[in-house]
């Protein structure tokens, strides 16, 4: 699954972010989900979360538990 679809994404879910600071590089950084920043329903770059870490991020990857 690709995080372009905010409904498929909620708080606890494991999640691989792409940092800003790594946009350019395509690093992936893995996480879980506290805090989902974007409102709007579908983004195509991602949906913005932050992770339980703090960082900030968007999703490119979940993870199905």
């Amino acid at each position: 699954m690709n995080g372009q679809n905010r409904k498929d994404i909620y708080p606890g879910l494991e999640v691989n972010i792409i940092l800003k600071k790594d946009q350019r590089t395509g690093i992936k950084t893995r996480g879980v989900v506290k805090d989902l920043l974007t409102n709007s329903a579908r983004h195509p770059h991602g949906i913005k979360v932050r992770l339980t870490d703090g960082q900030v991020g968007r999703v490119c990857d979940i993870f199905q538990k």
